[in-house]
């Protein structure tokens, strides 16, 4: 190997770098899940449960069968039987991605039958005329903060922690805020559709899959099938957009039973439609906080409970009071997520699960309590700064809040800002600003990684990676070129593969820094094999890491990405339209590797935020059990009119206690944003929202009330 003392001295990480894969996504040459063709294809299409809740009677596949290029109907009465009694990489199985195994019906949307044909305008055809006939039973999907079954459910993080006296600290307080806040069901649909294509080829089976982490869904595959992991094979070279819902779903096991009946490929797709029933949600929620503070404005008390709803099959929780477990201390400190059990289908991970709505509550309400106190909405923060983890008691690895809020403050020009609600008009409008704090945890998991020094001077990495849309391939190849010395265009990153060895999934913020601790320790280790003048052989040296001790070693430490949101907003009191004028985010989220990139990933979340703000919701129908309008025409979302000047920028943030520096920047950027945007509808008009979305109706009740 050779390095050049021009590539040595240029380090990689911390430079902007276009994708590396961005040439062949818009020339059309990267190919995505249904784009990959095989031999003798098939298509399933799968047909839903119309009712929400009840028994199948029965299924008239027959005259399906002799429909044109129909070759299978599977359901309950004919598909494999699956083993679910197991704990996989993130818990236990949803028993949605069980398919075919009972006749119950829990929810409008439950996957009855997959229809298989030649083509897929045969199979969807065909899967329209497939006559079920059901037993209904009564169904309930109300939800309410106050439903007597609603109970504490430990989630990846405890249901339930408690400290000291509440109620004794809130007597004791000058100033109290108790109030209620509600977000709606909310749905992420990435631009590219879920499917996935199963074969069996020599006794492995192979699935091309859209989905967040191939050894994930070897492993889920691998289970719910009783297969030996290693006989399986997942690919998942290109995925448009993710966000916490491409993980193991109806569609893949579907696939997988069709091309085991068949034995020929089987390619399954969901339709948007389909996506509303079968790619999760987030649920809605319904939180109460209660704050105490004394005479200057800190906290003597802090008490944040949430409720969400989850199915009857699956209990998933949304986690939102456990952002209030980090973000601010008090002498009382209770915390607490309760689920209740409804008949819908089962949510699941959302970008920023539990700190995007658990943020929108908590800090509304500290903006509240600003009000009462005659404080400053930054200065309250800063003055509730904690000095440890508030439930964890442990020290913080790094901890820049008070610098994101400084900073954002003097670029957005909060010093000018009149505290005073609705005292700025312009024409039609009111104007105000808001400010909120953001968090998020800094994870890692054990990875393993492979590294190549090629014969012709070139380094492959393999790591079985996921790249969402996230530009991690890019990242990957900026931490390999850097941990090897030479130049990025030195390296090729190969991702996407479960035969690359097992690796943390795209989630949860903690690809990017997984990912990057075992690429840095295999290149480590190859560099040291490697002298000057050494004679690479035709098939390369490669050296393989595992981060599992070093995962292990880490200091036991509170490690979050933070942030400080401000959102400028302009609200026409007659019409009740608002308006997002301009955003700012400061984030201190470790070591940026890409700003490129990452500056897109902030400025992506915080858009998000805006659409959580004033446009998102999903309203389900308590006459038949679904969602009104399941499609991008009836869910709103915020388009290219509605999002403003954003500016997203970073501080430093170097944690010495960590090998790579890296934290997380996937979910922080959405954290805060709606509650930034809420504190500011108030500045603007003097009327508090404490519902999400802020649609119009909404202002103009609001209005009228005030």
């Amino acid at each position: 190997m050779t390095t050049t003392a021009q590539e040595a001295a240029v380090r990689a990480v911390g430079t902007g770098h276009v994708r590396v894969e961005g040439r062949d996504k818009v020339t059309g040459a990267a190919r995505y899940a249904g784009d990959i063709p095989f031999t003798e294809l098939a298509y399933g299409w799968l047909v839903l449960s119309t009712v929400a809740r009840g028994r199948i009677r029965d299924i008239a596949s027959g005259p399906v069968l002799e429909m044109p290029g129909v070759v299978a109907v599977l359901d309950h009465r004919n598909a494999a039987r699956l083993e679910t009694d197991y704990v996989g990489m993130l818990g236990r199985p949803d028993p949605t991605c069980a398919v075919f195994q009972h006749d119950a019906v829990p929810h409008v949307g439950w996957p009855v039958a997959l229809v298989v044909a030649q083509t897929p305008e045969q199979a969807r055809e065909a899967a329209e005329a497939l006559v079920v006939e059901y037993e209904p039973l009564p169904h309930d999907i109300e939800f309410t903060g106050d439903h007597p079954d609603a109970r504490p459910v430990d989630g990846h993080m405890p249901g339930v922690t408690d400290k000291g006296d509440l109620d004794a600290e809130l007597a004791a307080s000058a100033t109290v805020v108790d109030e209620e806040y509600t977000t709606p069901e909310e749905h992420h649909h990435p631009m590219e559709p879920h499917a996935a294509t199963a074969r069996w080829e020599d006794g492995r089976l192979e699935v091309v899959d859209s989905n967040q982490g191939t050894t994930w869904v070897v492993g889920e595959l691998a289970n719910l099938f009783s297969l030996d992991p290693a006989s399986v094979r997942v690919r998942s070279e290109h995925v448009g957009g993710g966000f916490g819902s491409k993980g193991v779903r109806a569609h893949q096991v579907a696939a997988v039973m069709a091309a085991t009946v068949l034995q020929r490929p089987v390619r399954v797709a969901l339709t948007r439609p389909q996506m509303f029933a079968l790619a999760g949600h987030r649920s809605p929620t319904v939180q109460r906080v209660r704050l105490g503070a004394d005479t200057e404005g800190r906290l003597r008390a802090l008490d944040h409970r949430s409720v969400s709803r989850t199915s009857t099959v699956y209990e998933f929780v949304e986690p939102s009071a456990g952002v209030a477990r980090v973000l601010y201390d008090a002498a009382a400190h209770h915390t607490e997520n309760r689920v209740v059990r409804r008949d819908v289908p089962s949510p699941t991970y959302m970008r920023g699960p539990g700190e995007a709505p658990g943020a929108f509550a908590l800090e509304s309400a500290l903006d509240e309590l600003a009000e009462k106190c005659g404080i400053d909405p930054i200065e309250l923060r800063l003055r509730n700064e904690p000095d440890k983890g508030p439930v964890s008691g442990l020290p913080f690895a790094t901890r820049n809040l008070r610098a994101c809020f400084e900073e954002g403050a003097r670029r957005f020009g909060w010093a000018q800002r009149d505290p005073r609600p609705g005292v700025r008009p312009d024409g039609r409008w009111l104007l105000g600003t808001g400010t909120a704090a953001a968090s998020f945890p800094a994870g890692a998991a054990p990875s393993t990684a492979a590294v190549t020094a090629e014969a012709d001077g070139r380094f492959t990495v393999r790591i079985a990676a996921a790249d969402i849309g996230t530009g991690a391939r890019t990242a990957l190849t900026l931490v390999a070129a850097d941990a090897l010395g030479v130049a990025p265009e030195r390296v090729t990153v190969r991702i996407g593969d479960s035969q690359f060895g097992s690796a943390m999934i795209a989630g949860g913020s903690m690809g990017t820094r997984s990912w990057s601790m075992a690429v840095i320790a295999a290149a480590r280790d190859l560099r040291e094999r490697l002298v000057p003048g050494m004679a690479i052989p035709a098939e390369g040296i490669t050296v393989r890491s595992d981060t599992t001790a070093q995962i292990a070693a880490l200091a036991n430490m509170e490690r979050h990405s933070y942030g400080a949101q401000f959102a400028e907003v302009a609200v026409d009191p007659a019409t009740g339209e608002v308006r997002v004028r301009r955003m700012l985010g400061i984030f201190a989220a470790g070591r940026i590797v890409n700003p490129l990139t990452a500056h897109g990933q902030f400025t992506g979340g915080m858009t998000w935020g805006i659409s959580m703000a004033l446009h998102e919701e999903s309203v389900r129908d308590p006459a038949f059990g679904g969602p009104v309008g399941a499609d991008l025409a009836g869910y709103h979302v915020a388009t290219n009119a509605d999002v403003p000047r954003i500016e997203a920028d970073w501080v430093d943030d170097t944690d010495p206690h960590d090998p790579v520096g890296i934290k997380g920047i996937g979910e922080v950027g959405i954290v805060g944003v709606a509650a930034a945007i809420a504190n500011a509808v108030w500045h603007a008009t003097g009327v508090r929202h404490r519902s999400l979305p802020i649609r119009p109706s909404r202002v103009l009740t609001a209005g009228s009330d005030a």
